[in-house]
């Protein structure tokens, strides 16, 4: 299956949901998207140094954890306590998608196979609206070198409040 595309609408798929407080509960996707648009970030593994780099940048990119301009949310087939610790290390105020099974990567069609043995999420982010339109995408292009595939969070910004609009401007109904 080929990676979702812009203007597809994705399915409403549920997960296990890691919020920073360490609370754990399933959420469908739907319901993250209904107060503000979703950038939804697959990642390799917590704990990898290229992921931190990855959370890092997220975290200390102050558009993404200030206001409510779009609500960021990590997915990695890490387990529950793992995101915990995560979060808790990086001092996230993401939540994190558990995704074990890699439904929810199945969903956007980032699953893949490292060297054809272990299945793993595709680096890649999706912006959603609130009906679950695919509105900006990023995929990781060197499957095989994660130091060359880190989310450029400057650049999502910018396709983001190109996409959007500024808090002060037309938002385009989100």
């Amino acid at each position: 299956m080929d990676p979702v595309a812009v203007g597809d609408t994705v399915a409403n798929v549920s997960g296990t949901l890691v919020r920073p407080d360490g609370t754990v509960e399933d959420v469908p996707l739907g319901d993250l998207t209904t107060d503000r648009p979703v950038l939804l970030s697959f990642y390799t593994a917590d704990f990898s140094p290229d992921c931190i780099d990855e959370w890092c940048s997220f975290r200390d990119f102050d558009w993404f954890t200030s206001g409510d301009h779009v609500e960021v949310v990590g997915c990695s087939k890490s387990s529950v306590g793992l995101h915990r610790r995560f979060i808790d290390y990086l001092g996230l105020s993401f939540p994190l998608y558990a995704d074990p099974d890699l439904a929810v990567s199945d969903a956007f069609g980032v699953t893949y196979r490292a060297l054809g043995v272990s299945r793993r999420s595709r680096r890649s982010c999706f912006l959603l609206d609130s009906d679950l339109t695919v509105r900006y995408r990023w995929l990781g292009e060197h499957w095989l070198d994660p130091t060359r595939d880190t989310p450029p969070v400057s650049d999502i910004h910018d396709a983001i409040t190109e996409e959007l609009g500024t808090p002060e401007t037309e938002t385009f109904g989100f």
